[in-house]
């Protein structure tokens, strides 16, 4: 997969080289390239903003040199154009899933108070991060880009890494423990210490379905529960009644 992110700011993204991404970048299993929009533009400053037509506060991203960023870019990388933008569909991990299957991607980060509206013709879809004020599309591309390339076979270390976790079912994770077995009188629960694997299975199957219900009953409602689900929450149930 390659991966290219036109922004004003193109040093933010030194962070890819880093921990997992970092590695995966070395295993050669994708390519991150910035492409700083500042240098498309034709004016003797560097502009690449001006005033609204019409007034208001605030500057806009102007049309040429985004334009010409995103043509330059198309020649190495067919990939669809995403802008990370506050009208677009909320990302969550579906989309990833699906962002992930991608040959190549082209991630346009926007800055001021948005972009030249004409620029939409170039853009194939519009993300969002969620219902809040960033200071530009730099911070959300990040996180974006990282679910995407964490799902790319290889970069996590097994394969059930990344389906295990959580949103993957709409389910939320089940808690993990290390050692030591027992720190200021909190031990483990005896049953992850069984060496039974399928009880272990069950239990952590139950504490997602739990978790997810007490924490986030809005991601539960769209989980459909399988008969392993039921008949494990019948048992587990019918265990916490019995302590």
């Amino acid at each position: 997969m390659r991966i290219d992110i036109l922004t004003l700011f193109p040093d933010m993204f030194s962070l890819f080289n880093e921990s997992i991404i970092g590695r995966g970048k070395e295993k050669g299993l994708y390519t991150i390239h910035t492409t700083n929009i500042r240098d498309f533009s034709k004016d003797k400053h560097r502009k690449v903003d001006d005033y609204p037509y019409g007034g208001g506060s605030g500057l806009v991203m102007t049309v040429q040199p985004i334009r010409d960023a995103i043509r330059e870019t198309k020649k190495v990388n067919k990939g669809s154009v995403i802008f990370l933008g506050p009208k677009g569909k909320t990302f969550d991990q579906k989309m990833a899933e699906e962002l992930s299957k991608k040959d190549g991607l082209i991630f346009l980060c926007g800055h001021y108070e948005g972009i030249d509206e004409r620029i939409y013709q170039d853009v194939d879809m519009e993300v969002s991060l969620g219902d809040f004020i960033l200071t530009g599309g730099e911070m959300a591309a990040i996180p974006i880009i990282d679910s995407i390339l964490r799902l790319k076979e290889g970069v996590l270390g097994t394969d059930e890494s990344s389906v295990e976790e959580s949103f993957s079912e709409n389910l939320l994770e089940y808690p993990q423990y290390t050692r030591p077995e027992e720190y200021e009188h909190q031990k483990v629960p005896e049953i992850l210490l069984s060496g039974h694997h399928e009880n272990i299975r069950q239990w952590r199957r139950y504490m997602m379905l739990k978790t997810t219900m007490e924490r986030r009953p809005d991601l539960y409602e769209k989980h459909v529960l399988s008969k392993d689900d039921r008949k494990i929450l019948k048992k587990f149930a019918k265990m916490e009644e019995n302590k």
